[in-house]
């Protein structure tokens, strides 16, 4: 069945608060302490699956001072999360939860597990007294699939089914008929944008802008964005195109990876495909003639592309999913703004895709900034080298004969090709965590 633009929007494009993975993890932790007659426990015990585990290990959990790791964020979740704000679930996190939360673990009443079968999944139990609450989060990182208080499943309860209008078999469907569309048919949507859709794409701008001036003005995390801004100043690179993207998008990276207590808008599932999605567009505006109008257009045509690659490589992989897929979107979406026809946008695409396609996923952390940085600036060099007439040639690794075919090569990288890579990268992070796998 198709999907308009707004279903599309409303599915992939979320605000969230933190990391995806934690704020996953402290949301099921909620929902199990909802169930509760009080808050508190006795006991906390965690399952996640690999990628979460991966990607929640070691990044910052806001409102937090720079604490990490997922028996905090569960515990955090359960101590003092709303569930009912989703992905935001944080929001209401105090120094008194923080305080309860180091206390919890010190007294180890937390215990995580780690699952060895790959999907998205995390299984929270509460005990308190003699109560037991349980929550599950798979599929999506928002979606709450089974809750049950004292062996009894809840199957009404009004927390299942994650965000309002959505659900992971609609999210499924959706992506199967993205799987199948030509790039086309994602360009010619732009003409459906009402003005509702507008005024949602301008605060996915607004909210992602604000980690990013945070994080140039403060320099917090790695400080990669801060960093570029100094070497401005200083006369050692010319900020161009490029660099403005670059600045950018790794200084809201920089503010989302150390803790920051602002949200990001995410794209299909991720805070960070949500700020390389959207900022390195956003950074052209001073060096194009455009309106406004236009810089909307292109945001919205970049989180299309982001979720049509994101449906080919799966939510959780080895591979950097903002590198090759809100990259991806990034480059269509400048390519666009550059007057570039479908035949460019094609090719700029293609030209991320073959310079990044190697990029890994090693987990959540303060370099991610890095990564961002990266792919933002590849974007953009990705549509002007499309624009000068440069665009790799279907003879050349993994690039098919279009722009659809390289796609599907993609995801077959992804998730067959690298799958013994990301069991190798888990298993050097939990080498260094002094776990076993």
């Amino acid at each position: 069945m198709p999907f308009t633009v707004k279903e599309i929007l409303k599915m992939e494009v979320a605000p969230a608060l933190g990391c995806t993975e934690p704020v996953a993890i402290a949301l099921a932790a909620a929902a199990a302490a909802s169930l509760l007659p009080q808050r508190g426990f006795d006991r906390l015990e965690l399952w996640v699956d690999p990628n979460i585990y991966k990607n929640g290990i070691a990044v910052s959990i806001p409102g937090t001072g720079g604490l990490s790791g997922l028996d905090m964020a569960a515990a955090l979740g359960a101590l003092g999360g709303d569930p009912a704000l989703s992905m935001q679930v944080l929001e209401p996190i105090g120094e008194a939860a923080v305080s309860q939360a180091k206390q919890a673990l010190a007294q180890g009443k937390v215990k995580v597990n780690l699952r060895r079968e790959f999907g998205l999944y995390i299984k929270v139990v509460l005990s308190a007294g003699e109560d037991r609450a349980e929550a599950v989060v798979s599929e999506l990182h928002d979606n709450i699939s089974y809750l049950a208080l004292n062996g009894r499943e809840l199957t009404d309860h009004p927390l299942l089914g994650g965000k309002q209008g959505s659900s992971a078999n609609q999210l499924a469907q959706m992506e199967l008929w993205f799987k199948d569309l030509p790039l086309s048919d994602l360009l010619d949507m732009i003409d459906d944008f009402d003005q509702e859709d507008m005024d949602f794409l301008e605060q996915s701008v607004k909210v992602n802008l604000k980690l990013a001036e945070y994080g140039l003005k403060h320099g917090p995390g790695l400080g990669t964005g801060q960093a570029l801004e100094r070497l401005v100043r200083q006369g050692l690179i010319k900020k161009d195109m490029i660099v403005a993207a670059k600045m950018l998008a790794s200084a809201a990276a920089d503010a989302r990876m150390a803790g920051v207590k602002l949200p990001a808008m995410a794209s299909a599932g991720s805070g960070n495909h949500g700020l390389t999605a959207v900022l390195p567009i956003w950074a052209l505006r001073d060096y194009l003639e455009v309106d406004d109008a236009e810089v909307l257009k292109a945001v919205g045509l970049s989180h299309l592309v982001t979720g049509y690659v994101k449906a080919h490589t799966g939510r959780l992989s080895a591979v950097c999913g903002c590198s090759i897929a809100a990259g991806a979107g990034a480059a269509a979406g400048v390519t666009y703004l550059l007057g570039g026809s479908l035949h460019y946008i094609a090719g700029a695409i293609i030209n991320l895709t073959s310079d990044l396609a190697g990029v890994i996923c090693d987990g959540a952390k303060a370099s991610c900034a890095l990564k961002l940085s990266t792919a933002a600036g590849t974007a953009v060099q990705a549509a002007l080298f499309a624009l000068q007439g440069v665009s790799v040639q279907p003879t050349d690794g993994i690039v098919g004969g279009t722009l659809e075919q390289t796609t599907k090569n993609v995801g077959l990288l992804s998730t067959e090709g690298m799958v013994e890579t990301d069991r190798t990268i888990l298993k050097i992070m939990l080498e260094k965590h002094f776990a076993e796998y």
